[in-house]
């Protein structure tokens, strides 16, 4: 039998901050976490023992290039979190993917490696003891534990390509058509810092991402924004609750080259 993770944590977004089922909002306790960062609220799931982060902030106040992203990595790594996973309602790019319906991600395009504020995306900002270079083996997004959720879950067969856009603006319709040729199937204003940061930290990490709308069809009404919003929790909710209490203990599937030592 695979032993279970000792720590679980679920990072939410936008369709969980404003909007959250009552029985999980019964069921959660909050909990404030120094980091050498900032602090950051995170809440305990009694009833797992695991943790959920609202990235944005409950209720919603970070818009994504205002997301405290080391200070959020920095908490969940000193919780002892050792299964991740992400999600987030994202924009389609391409037509066959159905919505509402989680994929898991497979691969990451942010080619830039910065977060908004133009730092690096990066645990070490500057020289740093124990700072090394994250060396993608397997993917960003762990593949066993991929494959776990995907059996568990009976998840689609097919696993997406996602592009982080840091935002707050929406594409330009050139921007996305650029994506499009690039093979992106779909993409977000989050994700993106928190994989990589999470690597850096050593935390086996998948991503759920549920489309919402398509990307490029501009901005619909206020009432139809929140409508799709919560068709994409309810798609995801009892998966995510689910990985709380379920999650596998799994091996870090990448490693950390140091100067000098290996890890």
């Amino acid at each position: 039998m695979q032993a279970r993770s000792e720590v679980a944590a679920v990072v939410l977004g936008s369709a969980f901050s404003e909007s959250l089922p009552v029985e999980l909002d019964a069921a959660l306790s909050p909990e404030t976490v120094g980091s050498p960062f900032g602090a950051v609220q995170v809440h305990r799931h009694r009833p797992t023992g695991g943790l959920v982060l609202f990235r944005h902030g409950r209720p919603h106040r970070y818009l994504p290039h205002q997301i405290p992203w080391r200070a959020q990595a920095s908490a969940l790594a000193q919780l002892g979190v050792d299964a991740l996973l992400l999600t987030s309602s994202v924009g389609v790019l391409d037509p066959q993917i159905p919505p509402f319906v989680p994929h898991l991600a497979a691969d990451l395009l942010m080619p830039d490696n910065r977060l908004p504020d133009g730092t690096a995306c990066t645990m070490w900002p500057t020289p740093t003891p124990g700072q090394a270079h994250l060396v993608v083996d397997r993917g960003l997004f762990d593949p066993a534990l991929g494959d776990w959720l995907a059996r568990r879950f009976d998840l689609p067969e097919r696993r997406l390509t996602f592009a982080y856009v840091p935002g707050p603006r929406t594409k330009t319709a050139a921007e996305n058509a650029l994506l499009k040729q690039l093979d992106v199937h779909v993409n977000s204003m989050s994700i993106g810092p928190e994989v990589v940061l999470a690597n850096e930290l050593g935390i086996p990490t998948a991503a759920v991402l549920t489309g919402h709308k398509a990307s490029g069809s501009g901005a619909p009404d206020p009432a139809e924004l929140a409508r799709t919003l919560d068709r994409a929790r309810d798609a995801t909710l009892t998966l995510a609750i689910r990985f709380l209490a379920e999650a596998p203990k799994l091996p870090f599937g990448n490693h950390l080259y140091r100067f000098g030592a290996t890890e």
